[in-house]
C-alpha cells in the first residue's frame, strides 16, 4: 500500500468519524452516525495492518484483542441501561484519555518502535506531540472520570476547591 492511498484512507476514515458525531447528536440521524463510526474504524484497522504487515503471530493477537475488547463492549452495551448511558460514555471515555497517555509513556521508554529516535535522542517534534498527548489524554482521563462520578451520583455537583 502507498503511503498516499494510506493517507487518502485515514483522512476518509476520520471524515466518516466526524460524519458519526454528527450523526450520534440526534435521535433520528443515530443508527446512521453509528454505522458511519464502524465504518470508519473498519478502515482505519483495516489500513494500518496493511501498512504494519505483521507477522501472522502477531496478526493473531491483533485479532484476539480485537476479540476481546468487541466482546467487552458488546456485553457492556446489552446490559447497560439507556438511562445510564451518559455514564457509560463518560466510563469509555477516560480510558481514551488514559490510553493517550500510555501511548505516550511506550514511546518514550520504546521510540525505536515508533520510528522516533533511539532512547536518550527523540526527535524534538515527537516530544512535543507526545508532550500534547500526555496533557491532554491527562486531562480528559481526570475530566471523564470526574464526570462519571457526578452523573451516577457519587460525587455531588458542587465545584471542587
Amino acid at each position: 500500500m502507498t503511503v498516499n492511498l494510506a493517507s487518502f484512507l485515514y483522512l476518509v476514515s476520520g471524515i466518516l468519524f466526524i460524519l458519526a458525531l454528527r450523526g450520534l447528536s440526534h435521535p433520528t440521524t443515530s443508527r446512521r452516525g453509528n454505522l458511519y463510526g464502524m465504518i470508519g474504524m473498519g478502515i482505519a484497522i483495516a489500513t494500518t495492518l496493511a501498512l504494519a504487515l505483521p507477522s501472522a503471530g502477531r496478526f493473531g493477537l491483533i485479532v484476539l484483542g480485537l476479540a476481546i475488547g468487541g466482546s467487552i463492549g458488546a456485553v457492556t452495551a446489552r446490559r447497560i441501561a439507556m438511562t445510564s448511558m451518559p455514564q457509560l460514555v463518560a466510563a469509555f471515555h477516560s480510558l481514551v484519555g488514559f490510553a493517550a497517555v500510555m501511548v505516550a509513556a511506550a514511546a518514550i521508554y520504546a521510540p525505536e518502535s515508533f520510528g522516533i529516535g533511539t532512547a536518550g535522542d527523540i526527535h524534538a517534534q515527537a516530544l512535543v506531540e507526545m508532550s500534547l498527548g500526555v496533557a491532554i489524554g491527562a486531562i480528559t482521563f481526570t475530566g471523564s472520570v470526574i464526570a462519571f462520578l457526578k452523573l451516577d451520583g457519587r460525587m455531588s455537583g458542587k465545584p471542587i476547591m
